[in-house]
């Protein structure tokens, strides 16, 4: 049905109608006329919009008829409407019966697939027998249907499969001389453990004698035959580095395949025995064969541009040679859909070296130009990101990022200025030229991220923007309807403000701590308020050690899948898991995990999971190492001792002034700590009424003692007043 002509049928029938045509023309020897209804029947059917089950009773006569075409369409009337009308459909159990022994085979494979189409019961025991019978056809064509039957039959009723000796029949095709038979039998066993989710205890597992006899017969299979072979072959596990070598080498040609899927099974095989591969030679020339057929796959359509370029995102992560000299194959075309630009742009990120700098940026700073806003965004993103993977092109890529600010575009200057500030924290206190310019352009900044961004800046570098604290009071003015994001940085930039010039920002932080603390309802907000201001109470040398500290530059790294993750994900390349860059059972929860099962030829020092977990323990000792060399010659009784005193502390402290970080403690936060910040606005900062904790020995820190000088900051601020504390050496 289809024809052109065959849109004729496709017209809303009534089943009276049908009935009549049906049964009526006896002496038609054709049947014609029975087709022409039968082929209404399935339109109508097709279609959705029109029950046909009524007229079960005649299609089921119409069974009989010793016609392929005719058994065709009453068998599919039968698979639609048997579950929902299993008493009319047992009617048909007998004909199909009789027709699993028809002497056609095209008509037993018919039969046999439409009795196991049928998820009723009856239908389902009664193929059991037959089933038995056609796994031993003469006909290969009913092989290849009986094995697909195998897995329906599983689907439907797993617990009489696995009572029977349907999967031993199953195996025994493995070693027939059919091709198309053994690719089918290996699809339905595939299927099988599949559902099977590892829970049943079937498992696939093929030997070097029937690896080696399937890739054999790969040339003569058909591509969804090569690919559930590729498929089996990851069930293979090499026992020595040979083997897997040898397995590789014989795949490869498999590379060149016209068919996309057969490809990206390829690849996976191949990555999956690199893992049992020992020499680093044969690594990279395998790895030097897994470009073109990437490559190539960028000629298709958008969609499998897409699936292989997330592929290869997750293909460099695990083996950085492939594609290490292909860059510009990834270059974005005019008419390229944004998901595939998106995508681009991420590998081109991910091959840029000092080498090719000078060529990418030149193309990404084309992009940032283009018309669509998300995709310049993302652009301007990467040429951040840039500067922080490729610390010799740094200045290159900033002075690329200025370029694009003096256009004045409001989206370029704001994401120039999130990715400037990720800048500043890999090399802090370089390129801090870049300030003014980002100043000039504040009235362009509206997005959270942004004015955020920027307000990181002002309070990092606040004793080298003279007016910060006029910029800062300028955010703050918005304080009420600004997003926590920007109140959070206003919050900790005030502080970091007062710290490094506390003459001018004594009037902001009172003011934003009182906001913060007690006029909001976010509990992060309101919480990092009350941190800061106990801290600024209680010591302030130890705020400034906190609050400005130095801190460990940031890195490019952040982005990559993690070592787990990555393992998994490389023996799931061309699947749908992939495109998500997730494990599996997080997309498909039901989906059987795979790993990499143990054998003497796996690498397993080359594991990104063995390699992650040594990093780790190196990392831990070298801490270890200095935490030894920082505790001097403390000794057991020393730690001991401090324990002691700790616990005697707290057993002293009563239960109602236990509050921490935020806690209500006797109904005021600030009680027995510190005065409130509405408290402090008040008075004024005028004479203290509570004292603070008091951490260093010799220092006298109170509230609100205006006009003495602070010493408990750097020599920079040594002569400046402190309005929050003040400390009598």
């Amino acid at each position: 049905m289809s024809g052109g002509g065959d849109a004729k049928f496709f017209a809303r029938g009534k089943v009276a109608e049908l009935r009549i045509e049906l049964n009526s023309d006896k002496k038609d020897k054709n049947h014609v006329r029975k087709k022409i209804a039968l082929k209404k029947i399935v339109a109508n059917m097709t279609m959705s919009n029109n029950d046909m089950a009524a007229l079960f009773p005649d299609v089921v006569q119409c069974m009989q008829i010793p016609q392929l075409e005719i058994k065709k369409m009453c068998f599919l009337f039968l698979v639609n409407y048997g579950r929902m009308k299993p008493e009319l459909a047992l009617q048909g159990l007998p004909i199909l019966l009789s027709d699993i022994e028809d002497n056609n085979p095209l008509v037993r494979a018919l039969a046999l697939r439409t009795l196991s189409y049928i998820h009723v019961r009856q239908f389902v025991e009664a193929t059991v027998g037959p089933l038995r019978i056609r796994l031993r056809d003469p006909d290969p064509y009913v092989r290849k249907t009986a094995a697909f039957c195998v897995a329906k039959l599983y689907d439907h009723d797993r617990d009489l499969v696995e009572g029977s000796d349907l999967i031993d029949k199953l195996n025994n095709l493995l070693q027939d001389d059919n091709p198309t038979v053994v690719t089918s039998a290996l699809a339905a066993l595939l299927d099988i453990w599949e559902r099977d989710g590892g829970n049943g205890g079937i498992r696939l597992v093929i030997d070097k004698a029937n690896a080696g006899k399937f890739i054999q017969i790969l040339p003569d299979c058909s591509e969804w035959g090569q690919t559930y072979i590729l498929e089996a072959l990851m069930s293979y596990v090499p026992q020595e580095t040979a083997e897997a070598s040898i397995m590789a080498e014989r795949i490869c040609p498999r590379l060149q395949h016209s068919n996309s899927a057969v490809v990206l099974t390829c690849i996976r095989v191949i990555l999956y025995l690199m893992n049992y591969i020992a020499s680093p030679q044969e690594i990279s020339a395998l790895c030097r064969k897994l470009s073109p057929p990437l490559v190539t796959l960028l000629a298709k359509g958008p969609e499998v541009q897409y699936l292989a370029l997330r592929n290869a995102l997750l293909i460099l992560q695990r083996r950085p040679e492939v594609l290490r000299n292909d860059i510009r194959v990834f270059f974005c075309k005019y008419n390229d859909p944004i998901y595939v630009k998106v995508t681009k742009l991420e590998l081109i990120f991910m091959l840029a070296t000092e080498e090719n700098i000078k060529e990418v940026l030149t193309e990404l700073r084309e992009y940032a130009t283009e018309i669509d806003v998300h995709f310049v965004r993302k652009s301007v993103r990467a040429i951040g990101k840039l500067a922080i993977k490729i610390e010799p092109a740094a200045r290159e890529c900033i002075q690329t990022l200025l370029d694009l600010v003096s256009t004045k575009v409001s989206y370029i200057v704001q994401e120039a200025t999130v990715v400037i500030r990720n800048i500043f924290r890999k090399y802090p206190n370089q390129y801090e030229s870049i300030i003014s310019t980002l100043c000039e352009n504040l009235d362009s900044l509206d997005e959270p991220e942004a004015k955020a961004a920027m307000i990181w800046v002002i309070g990092q570098y606040a004793d080298r923007i003279d007016n910060s604290d006029e910029l800062l009071d300028d955010f703050l003015y918005g304080w009420a309807d600004e997003p926590v994001e920007v109140q959070l940085a206003l919050l900790t930039a005030t502080v970091k403000l007062f710290i490094q010039r506390p003459t001018k920002g004594q009037d902001l932080v009172p003011k934003v701590l009182k906001w913060a603390t007690e006029e909001t309802d976010n509990p992060d907000l309101r919480d990092r308020g009350y941190m800061y201001w106990r801290l600024l109470s209680a010591d302030p040398a130890a705020a400034k050690s906190i609050v400005m500290g130095e801190k460990p530059p940031i890195t490019a790294e952040t982005e990559k899948l993690d070592p787990a993750t990555l393992e998994e994900m490389c023996l799931n390349v061309g699947t749908l898991a992939t495109v998500y860059l997730k494990p599996v059972n997080q997309v498909f929860r039901v989906a059987r995990p795979k790993k990499l099962e143990d054998s003497p030829a796996l690498q397993k020092h080359l594991l990104p999971t063995v390699q992650a977990m040594a990093e780790m323990q190196a990392m831990i000792s070298k801490q270890v190492v200095s935490s030894q060399q920082k505790a001097g010659t403390a000794t057991d009784s020393d730690v001991a001792a401090a324990v002691d005193s700790a616990d005697d502390y707290f057993a002293s402290v009563p239960p109602g002034n236990m509050g921490i970080g935020g806690g209500v403690v006797n109904s005021n936060p600030f009680s027995g700590v510190m005065q409130s910040p509405s408290d402090l606005i008040e008075n004024n900062y005028g004479a203290p009424t509570s004292t603070p904790f008091v951490r260093n020995s010799g220092i006298d820190c109170s509230l609100g003692n205006m006009g003495q000088p602070s010493n408990n900051f750097s020599q920079n601020n040594q002569g400046k007043d402190c309005t929050i504390c003040t400390a009598k050496v």
